[in-house]
């Protein structure tokens, strides 16, 4: 919603917004754009009247300012039907879909694309730090977007991205998610399957060859060519994309076609994961016309985006993390990672399970096999939390149960050693403790 926002403001509207708990790098993006920020809902931030006002699907029914629109009888629209409406139906849109990773490609195949001097529009759910906004209308026809399956709004309860319909599309990954709004893995099926059916013909959807439920969505009807990616070190692949690691941590690897090695990735990036987000994002990039050397310079130019294994500090030989986590697969592929890069020395691991699906329990199993890359796991389950991970818990070594902030920031301080390395991980602020930690350890080692 931050991202629409973004765009209204540059296409010479006035905007205003009303949220609760906004926090960096958002909110001073939107500040710095000349957007008002209400910080709560209320009828009042509805005047003067507004000619549109647009919904995010964070609100229901019984919201304050939400009852206000429909008592004023106002016209809404969900951030998803106005950007569809208003920006990318003459656009060539680049949909970048899947449980994990949408951010990160849509970063990379923007980048790409502003490398080659496209100067593409763009609308990511995080701050890519090579292009320093999530979001710009762009000047030329491509338009790459976060495409997402969660539901658009309280009034529309399709997926979003049925609204884009986009012309290239990469499907990253699918897993069960987002337990608030989907029963089952099927039913997320058969929402990507919608997707599917928007894309035309002369398009192009990438996905990675061995994704089970990947091969299944497509498998239920598909009208759109289909270009597969894999890792094929020491697998017989016929992907039409292939890497080969150089590195376990997958800090280099070579791109490969079809037995046609097109290039070599060298980055600061580390983990498989990356290797997938870049082999779609080369695929993307070709299918609008960008070679392939272009394309593989860029990345090795890429800095990642804000809050994706983004490290903030080094304090007396401490290096502190800040990643954006919302799920086990994410947690445990960031973590590996990060151990085949830092070999023997010490992974410290601070959980917040901030998504409605892992607060509701649904990954209860599997949180505490994800952290089995750190050498330490710290969990925080504040006393309200409902969700019960003790059982679970003694399937990691060490692993700590905390339920304040205050305990995690003394024992993380207490802990760490020079030469560890502390990763925050929550898809929310935290409660800010990655600055109290930053700020204690300074003190503790004032020369930092």
């Amino acid at each position: 919603m931050g991202g629409v926002a973004l765009l209204a403001r540059q296409m010479g509207h006035d905007v205003s917004g009303s949220d609760t708990n906004v926090y960096p790098p958002m909110s001073t993006q939107l500040i710095d754009q000349g957007i008002t920020l209400q910080d709560g809902y209320a009828a009042k931030n509805l005047q003067p009247k507004p000619d549109l006002v647009v919904i995010g699907n964070a609100l229901s029914r019984g919201n304050p300012e939400v009852e206000a629109v429909l008592n004023q009888g106002l016209a809404y629209v969900s951030g998803p039907q106005w950007l569809g409406e208003n920006l990318l139906r003459d656009r060539w849109v680049v949909g970048i879909a899947g449980t994990h990773g949408k951010t990160t490609t849509s970063s990379m195949i923007a980048w790409i694309l502003e490398y080659a001097g496209l100067n593409p529009g763009f609308l990511i759910g995080g701050l890519p730090l090579n292009l320093g906004l999530s979001a710009r209308l762009g000047e030329s026809q491509f338009f790459v977007v976060e495409a997402d399956e969660y539901d658009t709004a309280f009034f529309d309860k399709r997926s979003k991205f049925v609204h884009y319909r986009p012309k290239t599309v990469v499907l990253n990954n699918l897993e069960f998610d987002h337990a608030d709004i989907f029963e089952n893995i099927e039913d997320i099926k058969r929402q990507f399957h919608h997707l599917i059916r928007t894309i035309p013909g002369n398009g192009l959807i990438i996905k990675p060859q061995y994704d089970k439920e990947l091969v299944e969505v497509i498998g239920m009807g598909c009208w759109t060519e289909v270009e597969n990616t894999s890792i094929a070190n020491g697998i017989d692949s016929s992907a039409r994309w292939s890497a080969i690691l150089d590195e376990t941590d997958a800090s280099s690897f070579q791109i490969d076609s079809k037995g046609d090695v097109l290039g070599r990735i060298e980055w600061t990036l580390t983990g498989c994961h990356n290797v997938y987000n870049a082999l779609s994002a080369i695929a993307s990039a070709m299918h609008l016309g960008v070679d392939a050397e272009t394309a593989i310079a860029a990345l090795c130019e890429f800095k990642n985006v804000k809050r994706r294994m983004e490290i903030r500090a080094t304090i007396g030989g401490i290096t502190l993390y800040d990643d954006f986590a919302h799920h086990p697969t994410a947690i445990a592929s960031t973590l590996e990672g990060l151990r085949a890069h830092v070999k023997t020395q010490r992974i410290i691991a601070i959980v917040e399970p901030g998504s409605n699906t892992m607060r509701a329990g649904v990954h209860a199993d599997a949180l505490p096999i994800s952290m089995e890359a750190a050498d330490m796991g710290i969990l925080y389950q504040p006393l309200e939390s409902t969700l019960n991970i003790g059982d679970y818990a003694k399937k990691k070594g060490d692993l700590r149960l905390l339920n304040s902030i205050d305990g995690i920031v003394d024992l993380v301080c207490r802990e760490a050693h020079s030469g560890d390395h502390v990763v925050f991980m929550s898809n929310g602020a935290f409660a800010g403790i990655q600055e109290r930690v930053e700020s204690l350890l300074n003190k503790q080692f004032p020369s930092g």
